[in-house]
């Protein structure tokens, strides 16, 4: 779509020139900024003109640039030893796109536009990855991206607040993870993702995202038995009604497939 509203386009040199003026907004793949109309948007800054480098794998891990693509991401090499990285797909599969939109969208926007439905947010929250986050007074934060996410499309990015990178944890890296999610129409937006995630040491985690304005994340010393994760997934706030689905719908599937997540992770099967 024309954003006929745009007059003024920047492609910045440093962490100073991020400093956004009235009507700016930081621009990375585009691809939800270009799907509707952006009335109060006079100007775009080009986040990927800074030239991250997409991935970066080290003993700690995986940190991924905000401005990686889905598409790099998924190109990356399998790890030795990462069982956990053929979720990486599994989330990608559970994103409302085209593959040929995987080459354009990154990462880093997906999760800042923090809809419930954002699978890199389903991505990072099972994997306890951690955002880096560029305050505009030169400082730096950093945040799980779990807690980042406040509601459907609202999260606790300051104004001027940039998301530099998000890291993932070798420890989890190193897990068995599970995902299962349902959509009312076959090529509908999610209604409902739900993922767990097995750690070497016996812990588990379960974490539901689509279903629920923000990720609500359930931990466990072991794997609970199915009455007691069926109970917890009850129990989870902020599930909501929207025309992708009613909130009675989908506590009552999110019981029924995190079973299933339950039932694959004590199986062993990635």
């Amino acid at each position: 779509m024309d954003l006929n509203t745009i007059t003024r386009f920047r492609r910045p040199r440093s962490r100073g020139d991020l400093v956004l003026a009235p009507g700016e907004t930081l621009l990375a793949g585009g691809t939800w900024l270009f799907s509707e109309p952006q009335p109060e948007t006079s100007g775009l800054v080009d986040l990927t003109a800074l030239g991250w480098t997409p991935l970066k794998v080290s003993d700690a891990g995986l940190r991924i640039a905000a401005t990686c693509t889905i598409a790099e991401l998924l190109a990356l090499p399998q790890q030795p030893g990462w069982t956990a990285q053929p979720f990486f797909r599994a989330c990608a599969d559970a994103l409302l796109m085209s593959f040929k939109i995987w080459g354009l969208a990154t990462v880093g926007g997906n999760i800042c536009r923090s809809f419930a439905a954002g699978s890199m947010t389903t991505l990072a929250a099972t994997l306890d990855a951690e955002a880096e986050i560029w305050c505009p007074d030169g400082t730096d934060r950093r945040e799980p991206v779990a807690g980042l996410i406040t509601g459907n499309g609202t999260n606790t990015l300051a104004p001027g607040e940039v998301l530099r990178a998000i890291e993932i944890p070798h420890r989890t890296l190193v897990a068995t993870t599970a995902l299962r999610k349902i959509a009312l129409a076959k090529l509908g937006r999610s209604g409902a993702v739900l993922t767990g995630r097995l750690d070497p040491d016996g812990s588990a985690l379960f974490v539901i995202t689509a279903a629920t304005l923000r990720p609500v994340l359930l931990r466990y010393p072991e794997l609970p038995d199915a009455a007691t994760l069926r109970a917890d997934v009850a129990d989870a706030p902020d599930y909501y009604t929207d025309p992708l689905g009613a909130a009675d719908w989908r506590r009552q599937v999110s019981q029924v497939l995190m079973d299933e997540v339950r039932v694959e992770l004590a199986g062993g099967a990635r």
